[in-house]
């Protein structure tokens, strides 16, 4: 083999070594990184080889470093987990029907239905107080007292405001 064979044989295995490191580092031939980001450069530096007690910051140090597992866990382990006893929903025995309305409830906890229907009525109060006032910060600083259709107020009424409802007294509003 003569030299210029062996130059050509040398300058081909180089071309086919670099084309293979472009290729498995996601390289083209005719585009550039296709990822850009935003931090140090990820080229070296020109001084070379930077040592380790300098405090300028390598690339490395902006990413977040997550561990990753050794191995696969099988079906069993992951069943095993998901269905641990102290994972699972407790089934509840202080369930009760609500007095009020018969709709299933705890004990010792306010209804949900009853309580929407509390919310209802309060709003209906609010407004009503709202349009009596003309706004929310006029309303003078005394005691409340909401009386219905068929009600009159009381000797303990005189000094307080009466708001009148035109409707039937809810069950569930007791004087």
């Amino acid at each position: 083999m003569s030299l210029s064979g062996f130059i050509r044989f040398l300058r081909h295995s180089l071309q086919r070594l670099e084309y293979s490191l472009k290729q498995g580092a996601a390289f083209d031939r005719s585009l550039g990184p296709a990822l850009a980001t935003h931090g140090p450069s990820l080229l070296p530096t020109l001084q070379g080889i930077r040592d380790h007690d300098s405090n300028v910051p390598s690339f490395l140090d902006s990413i977040f470093w997550m561990a990753a597992p050794k191995k696969r866990r099988t079906i069993e382990v992951n069943r095993c987990r998901r269905r641990n006893p102290n994972k699972l929903i407790k089934v509840k025995m202080n369930i009760e029907p609500c007095l009020e309305c018969g709709n299933l409830k705890q004990k010792h906890v306010l209804c949900g239905f009853c309580y929407n229907k509390v919310q209802i009525e309060t709003a209906k109060i609010r407004r009503q107080i709202q349009s009596m006032e003309g706004g929310p910060h006029r309303a003078p600083s005394v005691e409340t007292v909401v009386l219905y259709e068929n009600e009159a107020p009381g000797d303990t009424d005189k000094d307080k405001r009466i708001v009148e409802c035109a409707r039937k007294r809810p069950s569930w509003f007791n004087l």
